[in-house]
């Protein structure tokens, strides 16, 4: 027998409409009447007829995540578990589902994302990326479509963001390794296509320069966010005349790379390089040695921009609200505190 709305009001002792506000959690339906009714919800086994409630509402309750990458890829760097995270968290407590999608290609990302929004499958995006002039950002501006960017536009300054200062952060990880009397610091960079690693080699240019100290272009290696680049990019800077005797690392994922290849050629740290990363993932304080990495608030950006998407979606987002900035910090381990080894 199908368990109807009807069913639950006469059990909780309410009317349908009643069922209907508590179902779409609106502000007027006091706590405890709220609570009434989901227990009763509960106790004879009513699920609400969603698919139904979309064609009247035509609304969906669902917001869909646009992964940059293969999810093959993707995964390995946890950056993205932690981000979805605090993505789930939020959504799940303002009645929201997550769909996740990607492509192989730009292209197939802008083909994924157009069919998402033109066939109405979701209330609003969240893209979890940042590239240099971004055909799917355009898009979604085009249709004035409700989404929200966790990284910085370099192309629109009034759309909603949710963001690190990675140009300070970097800036500050650069510092750091100065501090501890380097002069010679190398860059590992992710895609030069991506706006946040172009921060951040901004912010490690600014603190060298500020130094009065040169960059050779042989210091800054380009690279995925993946184990495998750290490990290729030792392979190159250990074996050049001159070579760093620190660096700045764009992922705590690449770093892992970079202790490997280290590893491999018979190198140590920090005796004879010293390494400072980003995002502060939970084995980066359990990697040989410890290591020194920003910890830029993963979770809080997802939470974050989560909770401004749903807000956009519900037409509560003031037109003045742009971009958020989520605090960072710079966590010193073992990594990067040694005197520096003169070779």
């Amino acid at each position: 027998m199908i368990v109807t709305i009807k069913d639950v009001a006469k059990r909780a002792g309410v009317s349908p409409s009643t069922v209907s506000r508590v179902i779409s959690n609106h502000p007027r339906i006091s706590a405890s009447t709220s609570e009434k009714v989901r227990k009763v919800m509960e106790e004879i086994g009513y699920h609400p007829n969603i698919m139904a409630k979309s064609l009247v509402s035509r609304t969906t309750r669902t917001i869909a995540v646009i992964l940059p990458k293969p999810a093959e890829e993707l995964f390995l760097n946890l950056f993205f578990s932690e981000v979805i995270r605090g993505i789930v968290t939020q959504a799940t407590r303002s009645g929201y589902d997550l769909l996740m999608a990607t492509g192989a290609t730009e292209r197939e990302e802008l083909e994924t994302v157009t069919r998402l929004v033109k066939g109405r499958r979701v209330d609003g995006i969240l893209l979890l990326y940042s590239r240099i002039n971004d055909p799917v950002i355009s898009l979604l501006r085009e249709l004035n479509f409700p989404f929200v960017l966790v990284g910085r536009s370099s192309d629109y300054e009034d759309m909603l963001s949710i963001d690190n200062d990675n140009v300070q952060a970097a800036y500050d990880a650069t510092r750091h390794l100065l501090a501890q009397g380097h002069e010679r610091i190398g860059f590992v960079s992710g895609p030069r296509n991506l706006i946040v690693s172009r921060d951040r080699l901004d912010g490690y240019m600014n603190a060298m320069k500020e130094a009065g100290l040169p960059v050779q272009s042989e210091w800054i290696v380009e690279g995925e966010f993946l184990q495998e680049s750290g490990y290729r990019a030792m392979s190159f800077l250990m074996g050049l005349p001159e070579r760093p005797t620190g660096l700045v690392v764009v992922d705590d994922v690449v770093t892992f790379g970079i202790l490997r290849g280290l590893g491999e050629l018979g190198f140590s740290v920090p005796q004879d390089m010293s390494l400072v990363s980003f995002n502060n993932i939970a084995f980066s304080e359990l990697a040989t040695p410890p290591i020194t990495s920003i910890d830029i608030g993963i979770y809080q950006l997802g939470y974050t921009a989560s909770q401004e998407l749903i807000r956009t979606i519900k037409g509560e987002n003031a037109p003045a609200m742009k971009r958020h900035i989520i605090p960072h910090r710079l966590i010193v381990r073992e990594s990067s505190l040694t005197n520096v080894k003169k070779i």
